[in-house]
């Protein structure tokens, strides 16, 4: 991805490009849906466990449930990080390319919360665009490597590439740990490995 950073010619800006937009709009209207009917919509479009026989699962979850959240904090938390890491990043790819990522990142996460879900057992759903936004973390660090980032907790500043390490480390930690439970940590890393792999295969693809 410095290659791209490289080649960058300052494209024109916009305080919220297409794609992002329009992320922002279909996560706030999937989060209104279900303030009208919480239960339908996590029912139906939340990520469940396979393999469990009273699992509500459908294939088209691993997508949808990175359009849902579970408050008002979560969902503005995820659309902040979106837009603030997500912008430049969009500017830069184009907006095919960075949606191709986005939602990759989002479905490569959700199959990973599967596996672990099989893995831990249980009957519980899964819904947050944490997997997708995960992605766009890495490849911001990846892309412009040492942009400062200035931390909320603790607020000092830091390297991009130095959080993506940390954050990601921590990540690793509490889903090991359990000492954050209800989080989908691995989904995370998931949306990180993902958005690696992709990443990797277009670097592949432009040198050949």
């Amino acid at each position: 991805m410095n290659q791209y950073a490289r080649q960058l010619r300052r494209p024109q800006q916009s305080a919220v490009p297409n794609v992002i937009f329009a992320l922002l709009v279909l996560n706030g209207l999937a989060f209104a849906l279900q303030q009208y009917n919480q239960n339908f919509m996590v029912l139906n479009f939340g990520l469940w466990p396979t393999g469990v026989p009273a699992s509500p699962f459908a294939p088209w979850q691993l997508l949808t449930y990175g359009f849902l959240h579970g408050d008002i904090m979560h969902i503005a938390f995820n659309m902040f990080a979106l837009w603030m890491f997500g912008r430049e990043l969009e500017l830069l790819m184009g907006p095919q390319r960075f949606l191709t990522y986005y939602l990759t990142c989002v479905i490569g996460a959700g199959v990973i919360q599967l596996m672990v879900a099989k893995f831990q057992g249980g009957l519980y759903p899964t819904i947050g665009a944490s997997g997708g936004v995960f992605g766009i973390l890495l490849a911001f660090g990846m892309t412009f490597p040492n942009r400062m980032i200035m931390l909320i907790f603790p607020p000092i500043p830091m390297r991009a590439k130095y959080f993506v390490v940390l954050y990601g480390l921590l990540e690793l930690y509490l889903g090991v740990s359990g000492n954050a439970p209800g989080v989908a940590h691995f989904a995370h890393l998931g949306g990180m490995l993902f958005g690696f792999l992709l990443l990797q295969y277009w670097s592949r693809t432009r040198r050949r």
